[in-house]
């Protein structure tokens, strides 16, 4: 079997049989193309675990961080777990290959000023402004992945009872998220004031719509987030789609909440995944124990 054809069917296993998200689907994609096509081999099953080890030898010293190095080498193994399991190839060229060690990075977390001057930021007098209002809110009260958020329709929100549904999130599991009192007012607003005039008469389920009434992408959320950010001063180096849920969940434990129901809202399927953002809250107690305390 040629490496194409194997890789297709592989996607269309990851897609229907684990459910996993387009977005995911891609980044498997890419990662089994480069490799092969790299490697210049017709068949999976003639790749050695030297040749393996020279790519991912290469990868290193062209300077790709070592996280990406490793996310490539977690593709390359699940293909091969399919492939042995559907009997295409004998061996695995990954068995016993360890990942490539890297240290345990923290995120960099908005404090709750920033977060605040980043919410204050949109115009909420416009359409547009009153839009990316809701939007920032809803991020920061639920802590979604933007991914998420793009894929949202008006029928997973249910402000009444104060929740948003997620629909087969990472992982493939629905979740619960409670939405906050603050977000809760901005989205009712966005809703009954900008979003009709927004549609411009289209026709869309899709709770956050640009302005030429068609569904937000995850990069024009992307780029709405950044340009705020920008306007309310803060760093680059702390503007990334991700921030508003480091932020979601630092300043939960920060305030004491407990770190499974954290997980629950985030959607980890393991604990420890979650587990980072107890250093995070610990450091910046850390920090503020050092500024304040008499022998800091």
């Amino acid at each position: 079997m040629h490496w194409k054809t194997a890789v297709e069917d592989f996607l269309i296993h990851l897609q229907l049989a684990r459910q996993l998200s387009p977005h995911t689907v891609l980044a498997y994609g890419r990662d089994l193309r480069h490799f092969f096509a790299t490697l210049a081999v017709e068949s999976p099953c003639r790749v050695q675990r030297k040749q393996l080890e020279a790519y991912l030898n290469g990868l290193k010293k062209s300077g790709i961080k070592p996280a990406t190095v490793n996310r490539r080498l977690a593709s390359i193994r699940q293909f091969y777990r399919h492939a042995l399991q559907q009997g295409w190839c004998a061996q695995d060229p990954t068995e016993l290959l360890r990942s490539r060690r890297r240290g345990r990075r923290l995120p960099v977390v908005l404090d709750e000023q920033q977060v605040s001057a980043l919410l204050a930021a949109p115009d909420s007098a416009t359409d547009l402004g009153l839009r990316d209002r809701a939007l920032l809110e809803t991020l920061y009260a639920t802590g979604l992945r933007v991914s998420e958020l793009a894929a949202l329709s008006v029928h997973q929100l249910n402000l009444h009872q104060g929740f948003v549904r997620v629909e087969r999130g990472k992982g493939g599991k629905d979740r619960l998220v409670p939405v906050g009192e603050a977000a809760r007012h901005w989205l009712k607003a966005y809703l009954e004031q900008a979003r009709p005039i927004l549609l411009q008469g289209k026709e869309t389920d899709a709770l956050f719509v640009s302005q030429q009434g068609r569904p937000m992408t995850r990069q024009t959320i992307w780029h709405r987030i950044k340009h705020w950010a920008l306007q309310a001063g803060i760093p680059r180096e702390l503007i990334s789609p991700h921030k508003l849920r480091h932020a979601f969940a630092t300043h939960l434990l920060n305030h004491g909440a407990d770190l499974r129901v954290v997980q629950a809202l985030l959607g980890h399927a393991q604990l420890s995944t979650t587990e980072i953002y107890t250093h995070v809250a610990n450091a910046r107690l850390q920090q503020l124990h050092r500024k304040h305390h008499p022998r800091g």
